[in-house]
């Protein structure tokens, strides 16, 4: 197997086992809608099930769309992350891990759509009536390796354009 797809699949891996195991403690200790607070007016642990996508977008409990449709999107984003995976240069550390980290992301949160047709957040924080919606370890790490991605593009633009010429004027 190429290096990329190894270190993209390692990294993968390490996102699906933690994310799963912290989803099943919280399903075996917390009841559906509980809620502990760790730090007061800050973070609580939190046990809510989400329809649909990271950070609770459409999250439409009266709808039954999501489920399949996000299936969908992320069977043909696991296809697109293998592509550029094998596309990569073998040298953009970034890129490769962003895209593992996406890709572990993504298969833990489907694992979940899977199993039960929606996904276990756990993660609450706010600050006084400013709320962000729960989530979890998958999607951090969709976020990590979404930014570790941007980071590697920008750098690979940054290398690639060449300097800007400082026209002196003519006498």
């Amino acid at each position: 197997m190429d290096q990329r797809l190894k270190t993209a699949a390692l990294l993968a891996a390490a996102i699906i086992v933690p994310d799963q195991i912290t989803k099943a403690v919280i399903q075996q200790k917390y009841a559906l809608w509980a809620s502990d607070t760790v730090i007061p007016g800050f973070f609580n642990i939190v046990h809510v099930l989400n329809k649909g996508a990271a950070f609770g977008f459409l999250n439409q409990p009266d709808t039954d769309w999501q489920t399949g449709f996000f299936v969908a999107v992320t069977i043909a984003a696991v296809g697109f992350i293998y592509y550029l995976l094998k596309t990569a240069d073998a040298g953009d550390r970034f890129f490769i891990w962003g895209l593992g980290l996406v890709l572990g992301g993504a298969l833990g949160n489907l694992i979940d759509r899977l199993r039960t047709g929606l996904v276990v957040d756990f993660l609450d924080f706010y600050i006084g009536p400013y709320h962000w919606p729960a989530f979890n370890v998958a999607d951090i790490a969709i976020t990590c390796g979404a930014f570790a991605v941007l980071m590697s593009m920008y750098m690979q633009n940054k290398r690639e354009r060449p300097p800007k010429n400082r026209r002196t004027s003519a006498p």
